[in-house]
């Protein structure tokens, strides 16, 4: 599905990443975490064709990325600054859909689908204002789901609500994976969220040149709970692995 070949990228004299190479298989949830500033978001964006690869290749479905490409959609971290407040949250929804050639009508209908399948289908005649911040996410996410996207890419998009809402939404994302087989990479800074949601680890090194530095399968069952799940040994020996790789500590060392 998603293939990176030696990606590099640098602003100026800043060198931001440094010879990235990853697959992706279809269908995999995969999980990018790193420390602060090491480049994250700038792969998560040099993957959505927003910023240019300056060296090495990206392709989806085997076609290099040169622009943005067809079937894919991204959820930002900032769901307030990207919601329209004017229009309501069942045509925040369906915006997308224009595209398409629709009719309003059944644009409306495709979004109202969307909305129940995240919990938010009595929200629909509401405006982005009008509901907490989990609740504008979740609008988001909705509106990212309704052209059913080959690749969905996320931008820590968990990173400021509160830890309730928090798991909801990692349960959500969880079950809208199982559901659509959809191939997700997920951007967090969260060592614990990047196990749990994922089917696949991959951790950064720090900056400048960021590189990867782990690769690791996450061994857990697919129905995962969010008491059970993060309780067992299986979680928080991969959890510790990944803690590792992130501090740079080497395997099986200290914390």
């Amino acid at each position: 599905m998603l293939r990176l070949d030696s990606v590099s990228r640098h602003f100026g004299d800043q060198h931001v990443l440094d010879g990235i190479t990853l697959t992706v298989p279809d269908g995999q949830l995969l999980s990018v975490v790193g420390p602060s500033g090491c480049g994250k978001s700038t792969l998560l964006r040099t993957i959505a064709g927003l910023l240019p690869a300056q060296q090495g290749t990206v392709t989806i479905d085997g076609t290099p990325v040169t622009g943005v490409p067809e079937h894919l959609a991204v959820v930002f971290q900032e769901y307030g600054r990207s919601l329209l407040p004017w229009l309501t949250v069942r045509d925040n929804v369906a915006l997308p859909l224009r595209r398409r050639g629709l009719t309003r009508s059944a644009r409306r209908a495709e979004a109202d689908t969307i909305l129940e399948r995240v919990g938010l289908h009595g929200a629909a005649r509401r405006h982005p204002r009008e509901l907490s911040g989990g609740m504008q996410q979740r609008v988001a996410i909705a509106r990212a789901l309704v052209c059913r996207p080959s690749l969905l890419l996320m931008d820590e998009p968990f990173g400021s609500l509160d830890a309730g809402t928090r798991e909801d939404l990692e349960d959500l994302l969880r079950h809208v994976h199982r559901t659509d087989d959809t191939t997700i990479v997920f951007v967090t800074h969260d060592i614990d969220e990047s196990v749990y949601v994922g089917d696949r680890v991959v951790v950064l090194s720090p900056g400048p040149g960021s590189h990867i530095i782990g690769d690791l399968p996450v061994a857990l069952p697919p129905d995962r709970d969010q008491i059970t799940t993060r309780s067992s040994p299986d979680f928080v020996a991969l959890r510790t692995e990944v803690g590792r790789a992130v501090r740079g500590a080497p395997r099986g060392g200290p914390k």
